[in-house]
């Protein structure tokens, strides 16, 4: 049994981290562990006590009923096959076409359900752009483009210039044509920008609802991208096979998220737009290397850049503002979101800017649920701190206390985009984020640390019963992640406890992590 800890707080202690009320920031970087206590070194070998106690809890395991992914577990520390931790991204598979050629239909489809908006015209706006899909046993991201606006005036351009990003983002591209029109002159100028990607794609023929029609997906063939698949999107006739075409293509894992293996750390600078984030990237380089304009939303493209800092050098990436909603956004804002999210899933660690002028913001709350829920090591900055009055900073901080009550263990950071005020406690920061990211508890380190615990603040009676932990060990890192072994259900509420006083413990600064309950019971004799 798996269950995921981001509740509400559950009053058994007070939450880890909790910055002063009356605390001021013109100097401090505050975090998990500013009291001043030093949490035990999670690298330090196990001590021989640790290492039986493990070999005894254990051994007390060989009474319960364990399935095969448990026992590669406790074999060798990874995750198992039941619950594996996801290796990289899933792909994404972009439905790309003209206007009105059923894309949204299609889309509806390949998801079982009605999603995507529908009318029998085109350019009609959706309520959602990008669905998570699943076919054969393989989990991708479907982007319905269908949502494009189109000036009808100059619609080859505009056209163009939209699935060129599109297929820029997409692993594999499934191409729409309506076959009762055929290859029109727009349709042949996206083949061009296809065959210019190199993605795999694959063509289907739509609104081919019977045998008639599939001389009219025949002469597709004209286009040299393959075979044309034919089928109804409206009535489903051919979408199985064509979806076998599509997983087959597809990678295992996306290649526009996946983290790059040694080299130096990722960092992606995220927020919402006009925040200060390209402001920031440029103090830090020391030159405009970054389009700067008062103008929301100036950055596209995220921007990779190698930096040296602090005596070592950085990937940073300077993100295009993610808005309020991905549904709200059209066009290009729409995708510099998608390039935002990857830009996330290929870095390991997420600077979030913040501006310190005003309230925080539902976006600003999105972005740092983006970058935890993507489990990626997490730093907030706050931007224009310089410029707050100092009667003022004392209720700021109070507001920033609830604000970020979800992320307390994240370490935060004052600075000035503008001027590159504490610039340089960014790196720090960044560090301890990282290092946590990295940490491995011993699991006899662990044990000990849950039987302790346990002992002191045991799980509430339900139903006249009580559940035993019988045995935990990390699954996992980047991020940490536990599963604990048990005799019954774990209650959400004393997931969080037990994560607030791991983060206690072992420290964890700056990184999500996750726990899980693997519920087993006893062999029958």
């Amino acid at each position: 049994m798996t269950d995921q800890h981001h509740d509400d707080a559950l009053d058994l202690d007070d939450p880890a981290g909790a910055p002063e009320a009356g605390e001021t920031d013109d100097d401090l970087v505050v975090g998990a562990d500013d009291d001043g206590i030093t949490a035990p070194d999670a690298s330090v070998p196990q001590t021989p006590e640790e290492l039986a106690r493990e070999q005894a809890l254990r051994a007390g395991l060989s009474e319960f009923e364990l399935a095969d992914e448990d026992l590669a577990l406790l074999d060798g520390g990874e995750a198992g096959e039941g619950e594996a931790a996801p290796a990289g991204p899933v792909p994404v598979l972009a439905v790309v076409g003209r206007p009105n050629v059923g894309k949204s239909t299609l889309v509806n489809r390949i998801l079982g359900r009605r999603e995507a908006v529908v009318e029998d015209k085109p350019g009609v706006t959706r309520d959602r752009v990008s669905y998570p899909a699943e076919w054969a046993g393989r989990n991708f991201t479907l982007v319905d483009t269908g949502g494009w606006e189109v000036d009808v005036a100059g619609i080859h351009a505009r056209v163009a210039e939209q699935a060129e990003v599109a297929i820029d983002l997409a692993d594999v591209v499934l191409f729409v044509v309506d076959a009762t029109v055929g290859a029109t002159s727009t349709d042949e100028q996206v083949v061009r920008l296809l065959r210019k990607a190199g993605k795999p794609v694959v063509l289907a023929a739509n609104k081919v609802d019977g045998p008639r029609g599939e001389s009219d997906a025949a002469e597709l063939w004209s286009l040299g991208l393959g075979e044309p698949h034919p089928i109804s999107a409206l009535h489903g006739r051919g979408t199985g096979d064509l979806l076998d075409a599509v997983v087959e293509k597809m990678p295992e894992v996306s290649a526009k998220g996946t983290l790059r293996p040694g080299g130096p750390r990722r960092v992606a600078l995220v927020g919402r737009p006009n925040v200060g984030k390209s402001s920031l990237l440029n103090k830090i380089l020391g030159e405009e290397r970054v389009v700067v304009d008062a103008e929301a939303g100036t950055t596209r493209d995220p921007v990779d850049e190698l930096v040296e800092l602090a005596g070592r050098t950085w990937w940073f990436v300077d993100t295009a503002g993610i808005r309020r909603r991905v549904h709200q956004t059209s066009g290009a804002d729409f995708y510099a979101s998608l390039r935002t999210q990857a830009a996330i899933e290929k870095a390991e660690v997420a600077v979030v800017l913040v501006d310190a002028s005003v309230k925080m913001t539902e976006q600003d709350t999105r972005v740092i649920s983006q970058v935890v829920e993507a489990g990626r090591a997490l730093v907030i900055a706050y931007n224009k701190w310089d410029l707050m009055d100092e009667d003022r900073r004392p209720y700021l901080e109070r507001e920033i206390e609830q604000d970020l009550v979800q992320v307390q263990w994240a370490p935060r950071v004052n600075v000035s985009a503008k001027t590159g005020w504490h610039k340089d406690r960014l790196v720090p920061a960044i560090e301890r984020s990282l290092a946590s990211w990295d940490t491995r508890i011993p699991t006899g380190r662990l044990n000990a640390f849950l039987g302790e615990l346990v002992a002191a603040h045991p799980h509430p009676l339900r139903g006249g019963k009580q559940p035993r932990i019988l045995f935990a060990t990390q699954a996992d890192t980047r991020p940490p992640r536990f599963v604990i072994f048990a005799t019954g259900f774990l209650e959400a509420g004393y997931r969080r406890f037990i994560e607030r006083r791991l983060r206690e413990t072992f420290g964890f600064e700056g990184s999500p992590i996750s726990i899980s309950v693997r519920v087993r019971e006893k062999r029958k004799r």
